[in-house]
């Protein structure tokens, strides 16, 4: 998919007030700048914002990309296949993840990383409950470029890296599902994982974002 009118990076219905969040231990406030594009490769940066969540923490500006609320509203359903290919940040505090989302619910999480934990994956299907932690030092670490795959079976969802088969979770999302894409830099906010330590800019690069059908 194309970076451009799919879309959309200035809100989510994840989020509790769309285009920032202060649940869900994170410190994002998103803005579409935070993300450009060059040759074909889209950059996420994340800065100090300034301005101070409901919670009392101080938000970062960050970027988002969603299909949700783009004029095409294109929505990944059962049996489609989903890879991307991004180089994992090293900043501390940064959350990478692509995901689905839809009317509240239908996530399955492609990957989430972070960095304190530099060689592991967190693959994740909320539909029907089931996860595992994929650990692999050559293939998962931060700077490096990796390949992440997911098909959406009606009875088994599949996580791939770099072209092997993974994770399968045999439950699956149904023969109905259907949900938006989200691929995002998160910034942790410290429950679970380290915040950031410093006002240094903090980036993750995604070189392709594919869907087979």
């Amino acid at each position: 998919m194309a970076w451009g009118a799919r879309w959309v990076g200035d809100r989510t219905s994840a989020f509790r007030y769309c285009d920032h969040n202060p649940d869900d231990n994170k410190l994002d406030w998103l803005d579409p700048g935070c993300v450009t594009v060059s040759d074909g490769m889209a950059t996420f940066t994340a800065t100090p914002d300034g301005r101070t969540l409901e919670n009392g923490r101080p938000a970062w500006r960050t970027g988002l990309l969603t299909t949700e609320y783009s004029d095409e509203a294109f929505r990944v359903r059962t049996g489609d296949l989903v890879e991307t290919r991004v180089r994992l940040p090293s900043g501390m505090g940064a959350w990478p993840a692509l995901w689905t989302w839809k009317d509240g619910e239908n996530e399955v999480d492609s990957f989430e990383y972070h960095p304190d934990n530099p060689h592991l994956l967190e693959l994740s299907n909320h539909v029907n409950c089931a996860a595992t932690y994929f650990t692999d030092a050559d293939a998962v670490a931060p700077g490096r470029w990796v390949t992440i795959g997911t098909r959406y079976g009606a009875r088994c969802v599949e996580w791939f890296v770099n072209g092997e088969r993974v994770f399968a979770d045999d439950t699956g999302v149904g023969h109905h599902w259907s949900a938006y894409l989200i691929l995002n830099l998160s910034l942790s906010a410290g429950e679970h994982h380290p915040a950031p330590c410093g006002p240094d800019p903090i980036t993750f690069d995604v070189g392709h974002l594919r869907v087979y059908r």
